[in-house]
């Protein structure tokens, strides 16, 4: 039954008894008070007595108020309990169905807190097609915005709790970044995940400069604080405008330009080769920089450097040949 429907039964129920009121009123000339009394243990039936002497009018008003109301009543009250029961068996249903949905997910990030910071994590995750999952607290922020707009898989919870963060399907993650509102419940978040995951990619978000290597030591493996990020960026538009109106192309989301890390595995096609025996570059894709297993960097790569397995490729180029390339070598 949808919500127009409720409010029908509400308003019937309100007509009624004011019905009753104003006929106890004008009949019996009782207070307005126990008036709207009678006409609630009427309609009610639950047989308190009564609180003033009924006329032979009075009565007869009772009797046909009863036969009048009593059915409609109960057919409201009947419609009012179907709707309560309904909604708690859709929000199970829902519920379960998103936890399926959950569960089918692979290699995809846990997005912990659904503020400003969240919010735009999880638009540019989706604007990449990359999966990923959002815990929060307040269910209804969560129905607004994932169920209602963006369709995006969530978990109402508290991302400190182990639970909460295995429902949102930790042992299978990738990586989990946290904004939530205070370094303390960021803290917290990281060192249940760390506990969980040990080889979890982990990325949180700091109020302050003092609490970054808080952070860190906690086992995040990389630290924003908003501030100083931003304060850097304005810096550098003060200095490179044209440089940072580069950058904005490939931060864009659904842009033609895309700066991306591909991690190369033992059995991708790249392996073995140089850069220029690649068909990288007659794709359009530009190799930035090579990072190697080991930690050693290469920036920027010769064309013959070669790529070897465990490699970290920082690519640019058109968005099309970029996400090829990733689902060329996860598809392997």
């Amino acid at each position: 039954m949808q919500v127009p429907r409720i409010f029908q039964v509400v308003v019937l129920l309100t007509l009624l008894a004011m019905a009753g009121m104003f006929g106890f009123r004008i009949i019996e000339g009782a207070p307005w008070l126990d008036c709207l009394y009678m006409a609630v243990i009427t309609l009610t039936t639950v047989g308190f007595e009564e609180v003033f002497e009924l006329s032979p009018a009075g009565r007869m008003f009772v009797i046909v108020y009863l036969v009048c109301g009593l059915g409609m009543f109960t057919y409201s009250a009947t419609m009012l309990g179907q709707w309560i029961v309904s909604v708690r068996m859709r929000s199970a249903l829902e519920k379960r169905r998103m936890n399926k949905r959950i569960n089918r997910l692979d290699n995809h990030s846990i997005v912990c807190g659904l503020g400003r910071m969240g919010r735009t994590i999880c638009q540019y995750l989706d604007d990449h097609n990359k999966p990923f999952v959002i815990i929060d607290t307040d269910e209804e922020l969560l129905r607004e915005n994932c169920e209602f707009k963006h369709n995006w898989p969530y978990v109402v919870g508290d991302a400190t709790d182990d639970a909460v963060l295995k429902a949102a399907g930790i042992d299978r993650a990738l990586s989990l970044t946290t904004v939530l509102p205070t370094d303390a419940d960021n803290v917290y978040v990281i060192l249940s995940a760390n506990m969980l995951r040990d080889d979890l990619l982990i990325v949180a978000r700091a109020s302050d400069e003092k609490a970054v290597d808080k952070i860190k030591r906690a086992g995040a493996a990389r630290v924003v604080s908003p501030f100083s990020s931003g304060a850097m960026k304005m810096a550098r538009f003060l200095l490179y405008p044209s440089i940072e109106d580069f950058l904005e192309i490939a931060d864009t989301g659904g842009g033609e330009l895309e700066l991306a890390e591909v991690q190369i595995t033992e059995s991708s096609p790249y392996v073995g080769k140089s850069l220029q025996e690649t068909s990288l570059s007659r794709s359009g894709i530009m190799v930035i920089g090579i990072r190697r297993e080991s930690g050693e960097r290469l920036m920027p790569p010769p064309g013959s450097a070669t790529i070897e397995d465990g490699d970290s490729l920082f690519v640019f180029g058109p968005s099309t040949a970029v996400n090829d390339m990733t689902a060329t070598i996860n598809a392997i």
